[in-house]
């Protein structure tokens, strides 16, 4: 089921911009985040996209996706919501963007020509090559429960409006007495 809706292009690792749908940014946006508030129980979605600014409805069908490939747990009800299916440590960036856009970006020629290859190359098959291996390993090497240490050190930002979303874990950790 690929669910690409637009193309951005946003900073992930070690400074590089990669290209990814905006189903996939929200996506690892709203992993990062399950992560790191650190339930004991589910995470409700409504919680999950006030805080990241994302809506709710498109957040509600990502989640869906990435249940149905068991990277999340999904409750139904008024206690209901959303965790991790499994630790944080065994989920990479790479996982989440091919559950939610599939592995075509990894795959396919990257100005759409079929058949392209070392034998049928297009113009810039010799360039993205390198750069497209580069993006996979980088994605595959980048697990959830690191990015979460990154955060936890303020090395990171999940949202564009980082304030609101600091601030709400600032205060999470004077509750948890942290």
């Amino acid at each position: 089921m690929s669910f690409i809706i637009e193309l951005n292009i946003t900073c992930l690792i070690d400074g590089d911009a990669v290209i990814l749908s905006k189903a996939s940014e929200y996506a690892i946006r709203a992993v990062i985040y399950i992560a790191l508030v650190e339930r004991k129980g589910y995470t409700p979605i409504r919680e999950i996209s006030n805080a990241l600014d994302i809506s709710f409805h498109f957040l509600t069908k990502i989640f869906q996706i990435l249940t149905e490939k068991n990277y999340l747990a999904s409750y139904r009800g008024p206690r209901g919501g959303i965790l991790l299916a499994k630790p944080s440590s065994e989920i990479t960036l790479f996982d989440i963007v091919v559950a939610v856009d599939d592995d075509k970006l990894f795959e396919e020629c990257a100005i759409g020509l079929s058949g392209c290859g070392e034998d049928t190359p297009c113009p810039i098959h010799d360039r993205w090559g390198p750069i497209r291996d580069d993006i996979k390993n980088k994605l595959m090497n980048a697990t959830i429960d690191i990015l979460v240490t990154k955060m936890k050190d303020d090395e990171l930002r999940l949202a564009d409006n980082n304030d609101h979303v600091n601030n709400w874990f600032k205060a999470l950790k004077v509750i948890r007495n942290e």
